[in-house]
């Protein structure tokens, strides 16, 4: 496949912003990461705009922020673990670029998760594991599906160039 722009989708806790900071360096291009995007237009963390103003809040600001990605090319866009749930997003980053399902176990996932209330959905582990299946069915509406639960973030963002034809 030839493009030239990569988002990456998964679960929280995925590395999508590690794999994609790797992969803008190797490719050259500019890495953005929708969190931190949101994180610094609204002034406050994602925890923080999840308890004062709500998710649905929260994901109107992502959808906000895409939009605003859409035009840009030679970018690599680590997303959040809910973006690729809402079905006019998906649609939207599929057909602007190659989408990358960065797959990791749950377990993998709860041992990465700092313990301090920075993730606002993963409180509780029964929700986590409803919240963890649920999106499973949406992620795999990405072009490219990679195991990334061991492997380091370089040997992931091999895995994706090997899926990309730059031209």
């Amino acid at each position: 496949m030839t493009t030239d722009k990569i988002y990456l989708v998964g679960f929280m806790a995925a590395g999508k912003t590690t794999v994609a900071r790797v992969l803008s360096e190797r490719l050259g291009w500019r890495a953005e990461d929708v969190d931190e995007l949101i994180e610094a237009r609204e002034r406050m963390t994602v925890a923080d705009i999840f308890t004062r103003h709500g998710e649905p809040y929260f994901r109107n600001a992502e959808r906000e922020i895409l939009k605003l990605l859409l035009p840009i090319r030679h970018t690599v866009v680590a997303t959040g673990g809910g973006t690729f749930m809402d079905p006019e997003t998906r649609h939207a980053i599929n057909l602007d670029g190659l989408s990358v399902w960065l797959d990791v176990p749950l377990e993998t996932v709860l041992g990465r998760l700092p313990a301090d209330g920075r993730r606002p959905l993963a409180a509780d582990r029964a929700q986590m594991e409803r919240l963890y299946a649920i999106r499973q069915a949406a992620y795999a509406q990405a072009h490219v599906r990679i195991d990334a639960g061991t492997a380091p973030p370089e040997e992931i963002a091999e895995h994706v160039l090997e899926h990309l034809a730059i031209g």
